[in-house]
């Protein structure tokens, strides 16, 4: 039965990971997640692949122990191999192991942290409405060269020709790649391309980006990095 949703976690977030269940279904998401959607003496293996097939979105719960999960691992691996879009859903200040890493990095993520996690679930839903709904609900290609993030160089290009007359350099946004990156990790420079696309100049440009920061205290860190 196809859903919109596929929850991966690790068995340690498994609370987290039926807690969000039970927020996505409530904002009327439907949701697979194992064990409860695994079928009565099936074989667990093929059903999960099915489930992952069938689903629309992943959501990675990612914390250290998925991070450290070779049933996750597999998981993301098949969803990525199939075209299938996915939401890490960071409940842990941590960053993807390098075998993670490699499918995680061009994907936007997600924090839910600190506590409490409604607004985060909130917040969540929302990009899941999105990228059901809208023009991010096609799928993506799935080799390395096409799923890794955009040069710089060339968001600067791209935001060129998206009409608002303002070219970036690149060396400026390498070094806002930077700054962010101390906080993010390797999903920094993904944030930065998106956003050089649609400001109008660089203070536009700073702002977005620190907009992407989901703790006050880490939006008022990077602001205070860039003066």
């Amino acid at each position: 039965m196809a859903r919109d949703i596929f929850i991966s976690y690790s068995q340690p977030d498994r609370d987290c990971a039926f807690e969000l269940t039970d927020h996505l279904e409530a904002e009327g998401f439907t949701v697979w997640i194992a064990p409860r959607d695994v079928s009565p003496a099936a074989e667990w293996a093929e059903e999960i692949i099915d489930a992952i097939c069938a689903a629309r979105v992943m959501v990675l719960v990612f914390s250290a122990s998925s991070n450290e999960s070779s049933q996750v691992r597999r998981e993301v691996e098949r969803a990525v191999h199939k075209d299938l879009r996915v939401l890490p859903f960071r409940i842990e200040d941590v960053l993807p192991s390098r075998s993670l890493e490699y499918f995680l990095s061009s994907q936007h993520w997600l924090d839910g942290f600190p506590s409490p996690r409604a607004p985060h679930y909130e917040r969540l839903c929302g990009y899941l409405r999105q990228w059901l709904t809208g023009p991010a609900a096609q799928p993506v290609r799935s080799d390395p060269v096409a799923s890794s993030p955009p040069p710089l160089a060339a968001a600067a290009t791209l935001h060129e020709t998206s009409g608002r007359g303002q070219r970036f350099c690149a060396g400026e946004l390498r070094e806002l790649e930077t700054r962010l990156a101390r906080i993010l990790g390797p999903i920094a420079a993904v944030v930065v391309a998106r956003a050089a696309a649609l400001a109008a100049d660089f203070p536009e440009l700073e702002r977005r980006v620190a907009a992407e920061l989901d703790s006050p205290d880490d939006r008022r860190r990077f602001l205070k990095s860039c003066q």
